[in-house]
């Protein structure tokens, strides 16, 4: 089974856009979960914020019997993964290398058409002034004039794949914002939203105190026994909202 047999929502989704990434990450790491951050994913332009449901695209080294046997035109992987996004979906793709280009502004036109949530790469994205005109989230390890089918070509579709050092299941969460983007399993979507609701109420509570009564952060942080202590004073006080 490649997709996850877990259904995210698009108001999951929007809880999960309005959290920041190391937040995830935290939210993951107490459950012991591996961190999911894919390295190599740096936004091309600041302020972006993105949350949607994988779509997953596989390139592999380029071969001349692999070329033959790719399907041609509108059947190519590529273009068949581009029609299962739209608003609430992020294309993830697994390029061979960093520096090769899984696209540029002709293909990419679609995606603006579909009005897709994200494209996320650990590869590079070619034409990045025609994709930051239109409008979508790029995520890529940078940006290159570079041709990419002379070296790889896009093979498979909404398989788990291994992209920036992660797996990337189809239907998981996609998250970015400036510091990057964090993959959030479908079964861990909930308990993730829990936890970061309460690791953000704790933290504005410690940062609090400390702008009050300057000292070390290492009393309160990472948190521990006086953490809570100090948390359930202020809740105490109605002041830790």
């Amino acid at each position: 089974m490649n997709a996850s047999p877990i259904e995210i929502t698009d108001e999951q989704l929007a809880q999960l856009k309005e959290i920041p990434t190391p937040t995830l990450i935290d939210g993951l790491w107490v459950n012991d979960w591996p961190q999911t951050y894919i390295h190599g994913a740096r936004p091309i332009r600041s302020g972006q914020r993105m949350a949607g449901r994988a779509v997953t695209l596989r390139f592999v080294h380029q071969r001349p019997d692999i070329l033959t046997d790719k399907p041609k035109g509108v059947d190519s992987a590529e273009y068949v993964a581009f029609e299962l996004c739209g608003p609430n979906e992020v294309l993830v793709a697994s390029a061979v290398g960093p520096w090769e280009s899984i696209g540029g502004d002709i293909k990419f036109l679609r995606l603006a058409q579909r009005k897709v949530g994200g494209l996320v790469t650990d590869g590079s994205v070619r034409d990045s002034g025609e994709l930051t005109a239109y409008g979508f989230n790029v995520y890529s390890h940078s940006t290159t004039s570079k041709q990419g089918p002379g070296l790889m070509q896009p093979w498979g579709v909404n398989e788990i794949i291994s992209c920036g050092g992660i797996s990337v299941r189809p239907g998981d969460a996609v998250v970015g914002d400036d510091d990057g983007v964090v993959v959030v399993p479908a079964s861990m979507v909930d308990e993730v939203i829990r936890i970061a609701a309460e690791r953000e109420k704790v933290e504005h509570v410690v940062k609090a105190e400390l702008a009050k009564n300057p000292q070390s952060p290492g009393r309160y942080y990472p948190f521990n026994d006086e953490t809570w202590k100090l948390y359930e004073e202020y809740k105490a006080r109605g002041e830790a909202e």
